[in-house]
């Protein structure tokens, strides 16, 4: 289920009140060979066990909040450091 377009409009980054964007195919596709690694933690120090089907990416791109069944993660701790 893919987040809507509306939402996708009024969403920002809790943190720095950034925009923010779907994430590109090809970045998920990176970051879910590190999870299958076991190498991908989030910003809480949890590693991330699910497969990345959606997320999205702050305006600056070093932010990635998950996104669970169309659904955003909008917290801090659950959000991936792109680096």
């Amino acid at each position: 289920m893919a987040v809507e377009q509306e939402l996708l409009e009024i969403l920002i980054c809790p943190e720095t009140k950034q925009s923010l964007a779907l994430a590109p195919p090809e970045l998920l596709q990176k970051l879910n060979e590190r999870i299958r690694t076991g190498a991908l933690r989030n910003r809480g120090g949890e590693a991330i066990e699910k497969p990345l089907e959606e997320a999205l990416l702050r305006e600056d791109g070093r932010v990635l909040y998950p996104v669970d069944d169309g659904i955003p993660v909008m917290l801090i701790e659950e959000s991936i450091q792109i680096s």
